[in-house]
């Protein structure tokens, strides 16, 4: 009876641990899921194609997965979350290479999704400037989630503009 008791109270606190952050671990799995496949994308573009450009003055390949990058490491600044020691914001996008983006890419992605569950519930109401707007921290973690969203369908596009075919999709 004392170990169904214990197993009783366990499955308590996880069940409630779960629902306190519910919007923390639901954004935290939809991101982690958009992550995944602009790696996917970023991994099937060759090296060449990383300087690839649909225009002049619109970002490359390797521009854009930096921006992505810088996206992520500023919307978590913003809500208290300091980059780590070793990432320099102000050159981030003057990395060059494919590997070095990507492993600069997937750096930040696990910052960030780190960062999601160490937002408070008593703070997602908390009021945070952002600089483009001003919202709160529920919002800014959407935000995160909408930004690696949009920028996967720009590299989508851009996949497609060059033969690429995102790997999920064959």
């Amino acid at each position: 009876m004392k170990k169904l008791t214990t197993l009783c109270m366990l499955l308590l606190v996880v069940v409630t641990y779960a629902q306190d952050n519910l919007a923390q671990a639901t954004i935290q799995g939809v991101l982690q899921g958009n992550q995944g496949q602009v790696i996917q994308l970023a991994e099937a573009f060759s090296e060449d194609q990383y300087d690839w450009r649909p225009a002049e003055g619109i970002n490359s390949v390797g521009e854009a997965l930096l921006h992505v990058a810088g996206g992520n490491y500023y919307l978590a600044m913003k809500m208290g979350f300091p980059p780590p020691e070793d990432v320099d914001m102000m050159n981030l996008g003057k990395i060059t290479g494919k590997e070095n983006i990507i492993a600069t890419l997937k750096k930040s992605n696990e910052f960030v999704l780190e960062k999601i569950m160490m937002v408070k519930n008593d703070d997602l109401n908390t009021e945070v400037d952002f600089g483009f707007a001003k919202m709160n921290k529920l919002g800014g973690l959407l935000a995160m989630m909408e930004h690696n969203g949009e920028h996967k369908g720009q590299l989508i596009a851009y996949a497609r503009s060059n033969g690429v075919v995102p790997p999920w999709s064959k």
